[in-house]
């Protein structure tokens, strides 16, 4: 398989794809699994949340399907769970361990095009700031400087 995307003018899988459609950023989000090095694009970034709240929509909905996520209330007014909810849990640990380390390396990326370390994606794990100043790192455009991440 070769290193660049099956279009015309491709660009180089190791190189970030400016302007990347939704079939493209979900392509290069598997092929490039576990990649922590070189550059992410902000539409390669952004396309693939939106995939991720796109299947967890799904998988809330076909819960809800399989007869409902949540159940009547107790008499206390709490919450029980329904019969749809297993299905619901199954489906979205599943797919949350399976994009657990390409999402990873695609954020570290995405922090590499902004001339960022990608361990800053640990500033997260800081409670209510952390995932700001996470998501304002992520919005901003990319730096030329960045490309001191490529290989």
């Amino acid at each position: 398989m070769s290193n660049t995307e099956p279009v015309t003018g491709a660009v180089p899988l190791s190189a970030p794809y400016y302007g990347a459609s939704l079939s493209i950023a979900f392509s290069r989000f598997w092929r490039k699994y576990a990649t922590f090095s070189g550059r992410a694009s902000r539409s390669e970034y952004w396309w693939w949340v939106l995939i991720s709240v796109v299947v967890a929509a799904i998988f809330f909905i076909i819960g809800n399907l399989a007869g409902g996520i949540y159940g009547p209330p107790t008499a206390a007014g709490s919450l029980t769970m329904g019969p749809g909810y297993g299905i619901y849990v199954a489906l979205s640990v599943i797919w949350g361990i399976a994009v657990l380390v390409p999402g990873l390396a695609l954020t570290w990326r995405r922090l590499h095009d902004t001339n960022r370390s990608g361990a800053l994606y640990f500033l997260g794990l800081i409670p209510i700031v952390g995932p700001i100043i996470l998501l304002v790192f992520v919005l901003i455009p990319q730096n030329p400087e960045g490309a001191r991440f490529d290989r």
